[in-house]
């Protein structure tokens, strides 16, 4: 996708001076011990590199004693440039949230719509192994017989594929909450007896995510302006009798891994591997961009989330999605729970993107 980074100075981001980036510093220590011990992340076509971003991530384990000094650290260590899409003037927001789904551990008559753990026979496809005639989309496929085949798709599964299997993390009392997980690739779970467990993203069906919002703007059953995801739900419990084939028109399916809710202000690890920093992870696409570089998202039209002011925030890139494509395309996490999913639901803003350059490696953009 052609786009052109335009340098610029720290004075032109809008509400630079006004923005606190010390929860972003914390995320960068995070991904700092990521890439330095587990594995480094892979470099988008863009070409920023860890290589490129260590010597500010070392820098980022000082100790910062405030806004201002935090502020300076970015300034000191990074280029901004903004990120001008050839085929549209600005950017485009939307976000999303870990909601929090009452469960239950066995299925009972109120609670029996499971979220699934990967199962065994769905398998990585790539080049090297990639059947004759497989959409090249497709990350996952099913083995059967030793060949590879795509895999079922939703409606497949919820008219009890998987049965049987023993592949039942935990049961909800909703497929649309079921439904709305797939969409946000995380939960966190609450059991009758109190106690919370978390679900991330681990697979999925690899069908191309197809937007159900979309689908009933299309069939004129909600208006373009005011689709949310409020909105959304709000149609499907009006027309139960229609939910399925509406759901079933998104093939994709997701597949989730358990893990323990260790800190309540995080959100889950997502494609980083690192724990998201509500209010300030966004989702990229990642053949463009590297997990672990600076975004400073700014949006006039965006002013929910900052009680009426315009949104103007340093962001680090910690997430992808099917849906995240193009160079100033991002996905805001807005956190954990009813009061981020509120927040999130109705984001679909335009926005100014600026990508921030390690400055060592900033000369290749100013005369690439």
């Amino acid at each position: 996708m052609a786009f052109q980074l335009e340098p610029v100075a720290f004075s032109d981001l809008p509400g630079w001076q006004l923005d606190d980036p010390t929860p972003v510093l914390e995320a960068l220590r995070r991904c700092h011990h990521h890439v330095t011990t587990v594995k480094p992340y892979r470099t988008g076509s863009l070409g920023v590199s860890i290589a490129d971003l260590l010597p500010a991530y070392e820098a980022a384990g000082a100790v910062f004693s405030g806004t201002s000094e935090a502020r300076s650290f970015f300034e000191d260590h990074f280029a901004p440039f903004r990120i001008r899409p050839e085929d549209r003037r600005t950017g485009f927001v939307t976000a999303f949230y870990e909601p929090e789904v009452e469960v239950r551990a066995t299925a009972d008559q109120a609670f029996r719509f499971p979220f699934y753990r990967r199962p065994a026979d769905l398998v990585d496809v790539d080049e090297a192994n990639r059947p004759t005639g497989m959409d090249p989309y497709f990350a996952f496929g099913r083995l059967r017989d030793g060949r590879i085949e795509e895999y079922p798709d939703r409606r497949a599964i919820e008219e009890g594929l998987l049965a049987g299997r023993d592949l039942e993390i935990a049961y909800a009392r909703s497929k649309v909450d079921v439904f709305f997980t797939h969409v946000q690739g995380a939960a966190r779970l609450v059991y009758a007896d109190g106690s919370r467990r978390r679900i991330t993203y681990a697979a999925k069906t690899g069908h191309r995510f197809s937007a159900i919002g979309k689908l009933l703007i299309e069939r004129g059953e909600i208006d373009a302006a005011t689709v949310s995801m409020a909105s959304i739900r709000g149609w499907l419990a009006a027309h139960p009798e229609q939910v399925d084939e509406v759901l079933w028109h998104n093939r994709s399916f997701i597949f989730f891994r358990e893990a323990a809710v260790e800190d309540e202000n995080l959100g889950p690890v997502a494609a980083a591997k690192v724990p998201l920093e509500p209010g300030r992870s966004l989702a990229v696409d990642r053949l463009i961009h590297t997990f672990g570089v600076p975004f400073y998202i700014a949006s006039e039209t965006l002013t929910h989330l900052d009680g009426g002011r315009a949104f103007a925030r340093l962001m680090l890139a910690l997430d992808t999605g099917s849906a995240i494509v193009g160079p100033a395309r991002g996905d805001i996490f807005t956190g954990s729970g009813d009061a981020a999913g509120a927040l999130a639901g109705s984001v679909r803003n335009d926005a100014d993107f600026f990508i921030l350059v390690p400055r060592a490696a900033a000369a290749r953009y100013r005369h690439g």
